[in-house]
């Protein structure tokens, strides 16, 4: 069967470019990988075309801003989504523009569609009576408890992913001062974690639980699921939320909805954030690329502060009428202000 040149260059995106030049990880892939289905679901269904027919002639950028619209108008995909979407179909017209120029000027014409701003949303996340609550559920006296209390106790001291979690080995825990987390991150991108006293204190029990000291397990993962595998993404989530079910019938006011790893990775940020620590460090320790992701949190705590001090002013400065409001001749001469002579 004769290949387009489409599915050529789409192969070499997904086998080669991907994996070797950008250094992706399998989930980002992944993510890629929905985003092409559905583009190519589309073309299908708007030209009655085969996908083992579509060639280049269809990545126009007309095409993929109707598909985008599809997205939102047949598909009810929400904007994240969507942008997610046009993110993975504008960087295989980056690819494009270098190793096949034939096709430069459409692929370019591709890479100027904007993406589509989001609302900002408010940072679900702990405090510190919420974070006290949650492990205040955990049996410590069990192995498999304390393996969870040292679990959530790690994403709250270090803000790391649970894609980084699950993948740290035995070899990566490093007790001796200073004690630092090796995390293989996003992109196959490494960095250190420091770690404070208390998480040293329980890394070591849990350890000497677990029989890490020998030299034989340095390879092992350093957390296993009860049937002594490598957690999953939705093992660790599944684990948190147990807890958080029965922390939320205590006190539901401390725990967030849908808590998650990633709302105690916000937690840690927001945890450092309020004492003061510097948005460069947190953005070190939480692996961003940029200081400008990491902003989100500093934002949050303004708004914060802000409304703290506005209902303490509403308590302390009684109100006042404006004077205009009982003056007619101010109110009316303010009200033709604008008006024309």
């Amino acid at each position: 069967m004769k290949t387009t040149n489409f599915a050529k260059y789409l192969s070499k995106f997904f086998n080669e470019y991907l994996p070797g030049e950008k250094g992706c990880s399998p989930r980002t892939i992944d993510t890629y990988r929905y985003a092409f289905i559905s583009f190519i679901d589309f073309i299908e269904q708007t030209y009655d075309i085969k996908p083992n027919l579509i060639t280049m002639k269809y990545f126009t950028k007309e095409n993929v801003q109707a598909y985008v619209k599809w997205l939102e108008e047949e598909k009810d995909n929400g904007i994240n989504t969507r942008n997610a979407r046009l993110a993975a179909i504008k960087s295989f017209a980056g690819y494009i523009v270098y190793e096949f120029p034939e096709h430069l000027y459409e692929a370019q014409k591709i890479m100027s569609i904007p993406m589509k701003k989001a609302p900002q949303r408010e940072i679900s996340y702990l405090k510190t009576d919420g974070v006290k609550l949650l492990v205040d559920q955990i049996n410590r006296e069990t192995i498999n408890g304390f393996r969870d209390y040292v679990i959530i106790m790690l994403f709250y001291t270090t803000g790391m992913r649970v894609s980084e979690l699950i993948n740290i080995k035995v070899k990566d825990v490093m007790l001796d001062e200073p004690s630092t987390i090796r995390i293989h991150g996003k992109g196959n991108k490494g960095r250190y974690a420091m770690l404070v006293k208390t998480a040293v204190v329980m890394l070591k029990q849990y350890m000497e639980m677990m029989h890490y000291d020998e030299e034989s397990k340095l390879n092992e993962y350093l957390f296993l699921n009860h049937s002594k595998q490598q957690f999953t993404r939705q093992g660790i989530n599944y684990m948190i939320q147990k807890y958080a079910k029965k922390a939320v019938a205590i006190d539901p006011s401390l725990i967030p909805d849908d808590l998650s790893a990633h709302k105690l990775r916000h937690t840690a940020a927001m945890s450092l954030q309020e004492q003061g620590v510097d948005l460069v460090y947190i953005r070190d320790l939480l692996g961003h690329s940029s200081v400008k992701t990491t902003e989100i949190y500093a934002k949050t705590d303004a708004k914060r502060k802000r409304q703290a001090i506005e209902n303490a002013s509403r308590r302390l400065v009684e109100e006042e009428e404006a004077s205009w409001d009982n003056d007619s001749d101010l109110r009316d001469w303010l009200k033709s202000f604008n008006k024309s002579k």
